[in-house]
């Protein structure tokens, strides 16, 4: 049976933040994050503007490339910053797009993989026969307290994946996870901001886990890196997968197409799936798409996809990802606090 990605679709707000304007408040040296870390910009949510309007824009834009609505039997929202603590995003987005009411839908938490999560889930649900096509979200508004080295990167966007066994543009071949409880980072309930375990953060935390999970992928596909096209792995910054794809023997060519954290900053459960909606709008039939996400905590899912001849009529029936990174308006510190609630506005 053959299961895939029959709709794509991706939303990344306007609104930026130079890492510059960031480090000009806390004293820092830019430098640290813009060559450290490579990265120079990050988006930020307008001030009505969360994870469910971001799902719900990435999820119309897999619509408007053809999925029907009313074939969609189940609909998977993963995230960090839900907007409620008890209240699924998800029927907001089934709501927003015309799906339902007979269908299942839940929201996914396991940091930033919680969106390729609901990629598998999603897969089974279709290949079990109880949904025709399902709809999985990674969707976040990041957090990152004032004066953290979060700050720099943390950021907003997320893309949505019709998965089916129908109307294919891409082909999943494989789909496998590497998981360990590593405690590299977290939030508390009730907590505005996340901690991190600081040196535990790339390894055993972001390394181990993305080349155990490639590795495996490799191994069970019996492939190698030159055979693939494309590559994407969780950005947190630029440096860490640029230093993974390396140590796999990926090349800067095949990770350059979905490589946006740099441009765009952390987009935590969107983060893989962005890169992946980048790429899938520039591939061409028949090539491959390595993928390999991350979620601190700790896990990775790893995919390896095959695009199909049909991805070229729908590349161009929704804005394109990097669009949407290039189109882009500056805010000052002042600003962008306001728009991420950093200021308290309530009498």
């Amino acid at each position: 049976m053959k299961l895939g990605i029959s709709a794509y679709g991706a939303y990344v707000p306007q609104y930026r933040i130079k890492v510059e304007e960031i480090a000009k408040v806390w004293g820092d040296d830019a430098d640290d994050y813009r060559n450290g870390l490579m990265v120079s910009e990050k988006s930020v949510p307008d001030v009505d503007e969360d994870t469910a309007t971001i799902a719900v824009e990435a999820a119309r834009n897999a619509i408007a490339r053809g999925a029907d609505p009313k074939k969609i039997g189940a609909i998977y929202v993963g995230s960090e910053s839900h907007p409620y603590a008890v209240k699924p995003t998800a029927t907001i987005v089934a709501a927003a797009i015309g799906a339902g009411p007979k269908m299942t839908a839940s929201d996914f938490e396991f940091a930033c993989k919680a969106g390729t999560a609901a990629i598998q889930t999603s897969m089974g649900v279709v290949a079990s026969g109880l949904a025709e096509t399902a709809l999985a979200i990674g969707s976040d508004t990041s957090q990152g307290a004032p004066g953290d080295a979060l700050e720099y990167t943390a950021a907003a966007g997320g893309a949505a994946f019709v998965i089916g066994k129908t109307d294919l543009i891409a082909v999943i071949n494989h789909t496998c996870s590497f998981t360990t409880d590593t405690p590299d980072f977290w939030r508390r309930e009730g907590a505005d901001y996340p901690r991190h375990g600081g040196r535990f953060t790339g390894d055993p935390g972001y390394f181990k886990h993305v080349l155990s999970a490639s590795k495996m992928m490799l191994e069970c596909q019996g492939t190698k890196p030159s055979d693939y096209n494309y590559a994407v792995f969780h950005q947190p910054n630029g440096k860490f997968p640029s230093r993974a794809a390396q140590m796999l023997g990926f090349t800067k060519e095949q990770l350059k197409p979905g490589l946006t954290c740099p441009k765009m900053g952390n987009t935590y459960s969107g983060a893989s799936m962005v890169g992946l909606s980048a790429v899938l709008d520039i591939a061409k039939p028949g090539e491959r798409i390595f993928v390999t996400s991350f979620g601190s905590g700790a896990g990775s899912d790893s995919f390896d996809i095959t695009v199909t001849d049909r991805i070229t009529e729908v590349q161009d029936l929704a804005p394109k990802t990097w669009d949407y990174i290039n189109k882009a308006k500056y805010l000052d510190y002042a600003s962008y606090a306001r728009h991420k609630g950093k200021i308290n506005t309530d009498n």
